[in-house]
């Protein structure tokens, strides 16, 4: 499965409809991870490689999405994104939890485990 680049429309469709709701609401079929980079940025270049490995390997379980924070900065500002990597890993039940930083392959697949999929060890 192929990361898709959200914009400010697909974001509302897909993710959180932020101008139309004030508490959260999250609008997708499955739990996500939303990575915020932008091209310049030296560690979101290190994260995207394990972004493309965890797609493949959570396939069909969650999605990976990705916002260009140069591009869309609208979007950016509602979440109040001020460095970047950001992470925003959205469970289908409950609130989204925020990462920033690039965070190794193992603390990406704990949180995906424990806050999107919620499996218990």
């Amino acid at each position: 499965m192929a990361i898709e680049h959200l914009t400010k429309e697909t974001f509302t469709d897909k993710v959180f409809n932020f101008e139309a709701n004030k508490d959260w609401k999250f609008e997708g079929e499955l739990p996500c991870i939303i990575d915020f980079y932008a091209d310049w940025c030296g560690p979101c270049k290190m994260v995207s490689p394990i972004l493309e490995e965890l797609a493949k390997e959570y396939d069909g379980k969650i999605n990976i999405y990705k916002v260009d924070t140069e591009d869309q900065q609208e979007l950016s500002g509602a979440f109040g994104i001020r460095s970047i990597p950001s992470m925003l890993f959205c469970p289908k039940e409950g609130q989204p939890q925020m990462a920033t930083g690039a965070l190794p392959k193992d603390a990406m697949q704990k949180a995906i485990d424990d806050v999107l999929l919620k499996i218990k060890n």
